[in-house]
């Protein structure tokens, strides 16, 4: 008999597994806080982790690195900049270690509704998976836009304009 114990995997862990294999480019996977409203659009799903958050993002950073047919662009908050530690107090370390987890991500800050406004415009046709934390500092949800991992921008790009010089012959 072995005394290896095998790590427990969580109900949103499972979640996470199981969604990400079925993901791909406009798909979405937001980490949020605690206050993030559960939203009613279809194709939209939330699964509450009651976890700190910044594993949650550790986890989902990772489980994206280990998945060849995607990448992300990460989406902050422009407000989190803004956010005093009289007001809430841990946002500063809180900031200190998103910065180190997100530190070879492409980033992206945008007023927070912006952010919703492009989530609900992508749950039009794309799923979203929302992770919900127990972080209770506000703006301090991350929004994981999916992109194809093996085909970047600019081989698209590429692609368009060879189409479009066939297209003008």
């Amino acid at each position: 008999m072995s005394n290896v114990i095998a790590p427990v995997t969580t109900e949103w862990e499972a979640t996470l597994e199981t969604r990400l294999p079925l993901f791909g480019h406009r798909n979405w996977i937001v980490v949020a806080d605690s206050a993030y409203p559960a939203q009613s659009k279809t194709g939209i799903e939330t699964v509450v982790t009651r976890a700190d958050q910044i594993h949650v993002l550790r986890k989902v950073i990772d489980a994206i690195a280990d998945s060849p047919h995607i990448r992300a662009n990460a989406y902050l908050d422009a407000e989190l900049e803004f956010v005093a530690e009289t007001d809430a107090p841990g946002v500063a370390n809180y900031r200190h270690e998103l910065a180190v987890l997100l530190a070879d991500s492409a980033q992206i800050r945008l007023p927070h509704d912006q952010i919703i406004a492009r989530l609900d415009e992508s749950a039009q046709a794309f799923r979203i998976l929302i992770f919900k934390t127990d972080l209770i500092i506000p703006y301090t949800s991350v929004f994981f836009e999916l992109e194809c991992g093996y085909w970047p921008m600019e081989a698209e790009q590429r692609l368009r304009e060879a189409i479009s010089v066939a297209k003008a012959r």
